[in-house]
């Protein structure tokens, strides 16, 4: 953890270091909370600009399951869907704004 939970720090041995906000991981957490079953329902999650990571469990050699402030703790990041989150943080980044702007809601 980074920032007093605010952040994530991830480092991959052959790529790239990546730092992942908090915020970032919990509105794309790859629970099915989130995610839904299929595409179409996925859920747009909006005021989570403060919540912080309060703990992280390895889960095997493949995952680690982050626990969030908001009690939030389903969700299984595999380290191949930190390396996604972080190559493509800005797209993603930018395409959750946008949702949050179309849907009417906020960060805070």
């Amino acid at each position: 953890m980074a920032d007093g939970g605010a952040a994530l720090n991830v480092t991959f041995d052959d790529r790239a270091a990546y730092t992942l906000s908090a915020e970032m991981l919990r509105v794309m957490s790859p629970s099915a909370e989130v995610q839904g079953h299929s595409p179409d329902q996925r859920v747009t999650v909006g005021g989570k600009k403060n919540v912080k990571i309060t703990k992280l469990e390895p889960v095997g050699n493949y995952a680690t399951r982050i626990t969030f402030d908001d009690g939030h703790d389903t969700g299984l990041f595999t380290w191949s869907y930190f390396d996604l989150l972080g190559r493509e943080k800005d797209a993603r980044w930018a395409e959750y704004l946008s949702e949050l702007e179309q849907k009417g809601l906020k960060r805070g």
